[in-house]
């Protein structure tokens, strides 16, 4: 199974039999068996077929919109997955010690890797971070301390700020940045884990709907309208685990260049990738997830990063069944 990524603007995806026919503007025409496909993603204008869209809500096939420049604007996706006795459980736990216990594990397991990460690649360039993942592991260390979410944040928050610093010392430096830059992102570094966030979040809501959970009842991330915090929470574990060491290896590994990259203009500022750089980027991304690791504490055999996810939100349904924050055991790199 994989993801159908549609870059090309003008694309149309239609269906014949039991496949996707996708006819592209130089007249190019790919057929994918429907069975392949687990999802699509239209990341430009692109156009698709009503009988495509029944076909893809029958096999549960969910379509996501996003801008040219990644912004997430929503979701085709079937029902067949509600849950509602699990969904009400689920909004049970909110603001409840289960809701804390859950959040501190999530955040303990987003430090460690993000120290995983800023090690490997100051030992590649030569530099060192020692200091900056001193001060993180204090941050670390006040976790447990945390008697509030809002108390757990601010720690979780200067370590953030802290890991930036580090690799923006470990990149190269003709890719140099100065810290995180959001909506837009200002830089490349930004603009690739911008994007790698708000696709990995997508995937990410496509499993805790698989899982009959509701994305928008979350534990760590307070109620926000028109936001899914339990997919926001979900992601905590795999930013650094996935988009950020994927974002430095294409950068460091010279993967990908500063041509790959346009700058906007006054009305629409920011940093986006060019239409090469977009190929190059989703091929990286796709690779990665179907990666083979063994980092799952409860799974012997390797298994992909995809799976990983969905693995994981599988024993997160089974802790809220049984209101158990401690069944949920985070993703650990090494």
């Amino acid at each position: 199974m994989s993801i159908l990524y549609v870059s090309d603007a003008g694309t149309e995806l239609g269906i014949e039999e039991n496949r996707i026919v996708a006819h592209y503007p130089d007249g190019m025409k790919r057929m994918i068996p429907i069975e392949t496909v687990e999802s699509i993603t239209l990341l430009t204008k692109a156009h698709i077929s009503v009988p495509c869209m029944e076909a893809c809500l029958k096999r549960g096939i969910s379509v996501s919109f996003f801008s040219k420049g990644g912004r997430y604007f929503g979701r085709l996706l079937s029902t067949g997955h509600v849950n509602a006795a699990l969904q009400r459980k689920q909004s049970a736990l909110y603001d409840t010690p289960f809701a804390l216990a859950f959040a501190k594990r999530i955040i303990h397991a987003k430090t460690r890797n993000q120290v995983v990460v800023m090690r490997r690649y100051a030992h590649s360039r030569g530099v060192d971070v020692e200091d900056l993942i001193s001060k993180m592991l204090v941050f670390g260390k006040k976790l447990d301390t945390a008697d509030t979410m809002e108390q757990l944040g601010g720690y979780e928050g200067q370590c953030a700020k802290l890991y930036f610093r580090g690799l923006a010392i470990c990149i190269e430096p003709e890719f140099a940045f100065h810290g995180r830059s959001r909506r837009p992102p200002m830089d490349e570094f930004n603009s690739l884990i911008s994007l790698g966030y708000s696709i990995l979040m997508n995937e990410i809501y496509a499993e805790i709907e698989n899982k009959g959970l509701n994305p928008y009842f979350g534990f760590m991330h307070r109620d926000a309208e028109n936001h899914p915090t339990l997919a926001s929470d979900i992601i905590e574990e795999w930013r650094a685990v996935l988009i950020d060491s994927m974002a430095m290896s294409l950068i460091n590994g010279h993967e990908i260049s500063k041509e790959d990259f346009r700058m906007g203009d006054d009305e629409h500022p920011g940093c986006f990738l060019t239409k090469n750089g977009l190929n190059i980027f989703l091929k990286k991304l796709e690779k990665k997830l179907q990666s083979q690791v063994k980092y799952l504490s409860y799974v012997s055999n390797a298994i992909s990063f995809r799976r990983a996810i969905a693995l994981q939100l599988g024993r997160l349904s089974e802790a809220i069944r049984r209101g158990e924050a401690e069944l949920y055991e985070p993703i650990i790199i090494r």
